[in-house]
């Protein structure tokens, strides 16, 4: 029915959106890094403010969708990341939406202290506040994410203007580690700093800086998965298809939309 291209576009766009919005969800729970690891806390102290290194379960998934940015850039170019950005977007916000939708529905009495005996005396508190995350939070990943997809294509290809096939590492990386850059401090920014939490600029900062420097450490540790799934993928199409979907997507890049 549909040609290896085809195919493989439906499951890259699959993983990248499905990624996407698990991490959405998982990002209510705050997690701190060092005790997960085993280490002891490492205390930074920045613009005036200190802290132990806590991030969002959804670190966790983001990563994934970075390299699926990057994969579908090499081969279906600026519009095909651009789509399944606004797909993904869209989809964020209908799954958000009936999220608050079932909030508001009216619990069934023996539901609500059904899992009492496992600490959880209110089921219908417990859902509301894991599903029921800030609309600030939501509306500052949803810009931070769509800002981050469209500078990430701006410079992966304008670094392969320079580089042709060759330093796919150079595309990758530096393009996921500027799109970070500005989407650590956008989404924090929107959420904290115009939100109704009214952070300080130190503390916005601070907390911006802390959250990029994971996010620098782990694109670099992420680069080998990078020409593995390259190297899969020009397997799976074969020389010849791949080659072509790489020239389609630098055309795009130059001539499309």
């Amino acid at each position: 029915m549909f040609d290896r291209s085809t195919k493989l576009f439906i499951v890259l766009g699959g993983f990248f959106v499905c990624n996407a919005l698990i991490a959405e969800f998982l990002g209510v729970k705050i997690f701190a890094l060092e005790p997960t690891l085993g280490l002891a806390p490492f205390g930074w102290n920045l613009f005036g403010q200190s802290g132990s290194l806590s991030f969002t379960a959804g670190v966790l998934l983001w990563p994934v969708v970075f390299i699926m940015t990057d994969i579908i850039n090499e081969y279906y170019g600026r519009r095909g990341v651009k789509l399944l950005s606004y797909l993904t977007v869209g989809l964020i916000l209908y799954a958000f939406g009936f999220a608050y939708l079932s909030i508001g529905l009216a619990p069934a009495d023996w539901w609500i202290g059904i899992q009492s005996g496992q600490g959880v005396p209110d089921m219908q508190a417990a859902f509301s506040a894991i599903f029921g995350q800030s609309l600030w939070i939501i509306i500052g990943s949803v810009v931070a994410f769509l800002i981050g997809q469209i500078v990430d294509v701006a410079v992966f290809h304008r670094i392969r203007r320079f580089t042709g096939e060759r330093s796919l590492w150079a595309r990758a990386t530096g393009s996921t580690l500027i799109s970070q850059f500005i989407d650590s401090f956008v989404v924090l920014y929107v959420a904290f700093v115009l939100g109704p939490q009214q952070w300080s600029m130190g503390l916005f900062l601070a907390v911006g800086t802390v959250n990029y420097v994971y996010k620098f450490i782990i694109a670099i540790a992420l680069t080998p998965l990078i020409y593995l799934g390259h190297a899969l993928i020009d397997r799976y199409l074969g020389d010849e298809v791949s080659r072509l979907l790489r020239e389609r997507a630098m055309v795009d890049q130059v001539s499309g939309p």
